[in-house]
C-alpha cells in the first residue's frame, strides 16, 4: 500500500491538479489521526515515544492548507455538478 501511495505522490509532481484528491485524502486521515488518537494521548500524558514519532511525522500536514489551491477545490469538487450515473 505504501509503495502504491508513493507512486501516486510521484505522479502528483507531474499532474498536480489531477492528483489533488490524494493530497486531500492525506490531509483528512492525518488530521483525524492527530485529533482522535494523538491529541487525547498527549493531553492525558500517556503518549509513548513511538506515537510521538508518528505524530511529529503527521504534523507535516500543517503545510498542506497553504499549498492546496482552494479556489480550484471549491470550483471543481464542491460547486461543479457531478456526472450522471446512468
Amino acid at each position: 500500500m505504501l509503495v502504491a501511495f508513493w507512486v501516486l505522490c510521484v505522479l502528483g509532481l507531474r499532474y498536480p491538479l489531477k492528483m489533488l484528491p490524494v493530497l486531500l485524502w492525506e490531509l483528512a486521515w492525518k488530521s483525524l489521526w492527530l485529533i482522535l488518537v494523538a491529541l487525547p494521548m498527549w493531553i492525558s500524558g500517556q503518549m509513548d515515544s513511538s506515537t510521538m514519532e508518528t505524530a511529529i511525522a503527521c504534523l507535516w500536514i500543517l503545510i498542506f492548507p497553504f499549498v492546496i489551491p482552494w479556489r480550484f477545490v471549491f470550483a471543481n469538487y464542491l460547486k461543479k455538478r457531478g456526472d450522471r450515473w446512468i
